[in-house]
């Protein structure tokens, strides 16, 4: 388990609160773009871009959750952030987040799990899919993942932002993108997710069919602290389709009174 130095973006005031934004499988930083400006009003938002993707680092994989947590603790040591306000995770990155709140409490004050589950998948699917990656690259899966990340009625009436991710997702470094499959491939916080301590709001979106809501239930449920919001419409990018009502429940929930 070794950290690399991911890239990161600061916006905000520096003695403001800190609440880090942790991207999806196959995207990167920019993905919060609809986000900073009204986290960053009351917080000093750090975005960065998970191993593999963006302009992070692309070490040979496999990668495994732990690497990535390992990455999140590294940036707050660099950071000099001793204890963050709060982990923001969508799909991926709420496993991050989670794993965070798991093995390094004492690191977070809130976390939200957007859009994740503490199994994604299965074994067989995610090494299926780092396989076809590494063999015909990111173009081999560009078309399904665009379908599975985003809800048909959201692509029809944003052609523009739906494109704009197709080509972010076929320009990324297929190592990279297979890596991070494979880290999905075993992961599983499953049976620790009682124990988990740090409050939790968790949000699921009813289009969703990379982690229904089903999935998100089962964390409200198991997780000791959690509230569920389930956002009707909206698919796996949550934060993307619904970038209003998803920023609002985030800031509520920071300042300890989710809606």
């Amino acid at each position: 388990m070794s950290a690399v130095d991911v890239h990161v973006d600061v916006t905000g005031a520096p003695g403001a609160p800190v609440v880090v934004l942790v991207n999806s499988l196959g995207t990167d930083h920019t993905m919060w773009d609809p986000q900073v400006a009204a986290l960053a009003a009351s917080h000093r938002v750090v975005r960065y871009d998970t191993r593999g993707h963006g302009r992070s680092p692309v070490p040979d994989g496999p990668y495994h959750l732990d690497d990535l947590g390992s990455d999140l603790v590294a940036l707050l040591d660099r950071l000099d952030v001793t204890r963050a306000a709060g982990v923001v995770g969508i799909s991926l990155g709420g496993l991050t987040a989670l794993w965070l709140a798991a093995h390094h409490p004492q690191r977070v004050e809130r976390v939200v799990l957007a859009n994740t589950a503490a199994r994604v998948g299965t074994r067989e699917g995610w090494e299926d899919r780092a396989a076809l990656v590494r063999r015909e690259g990111m173009v081999a899966v560009a078309d399904t993942v665009i379908e599975r990340f985003l809800s048909p009625g959201f692509r029809a009436a944003d052609p523009a932002t739906t494109a704009g991710l197709r080509a972010r997702l076929r320009s990324l470094d297929r190592e990279g993108y297979a890596a991070c499959c494979e880290a999905l491939a075993t992961a599983d916080l499953r049976p620790i997710a009682g124990e988990v301590a740090v409050p939790a709001l968790v949000v699921g979106g009813t289009e969703d069919v990379a982690t229904p809501v089903e999935d998100a239930q089962w964390l409200a449920d198991r997780l000791p602290h959690a509230e569920l919001v389930v956002l009707p419409g909206a698919g796996h990018l949550s934060s993307i389709e619904q970038p209003a009502t998803f920023t609002a429940q985030v800031l509520a929930f920071l300042r300890g009174a989710a809606t």
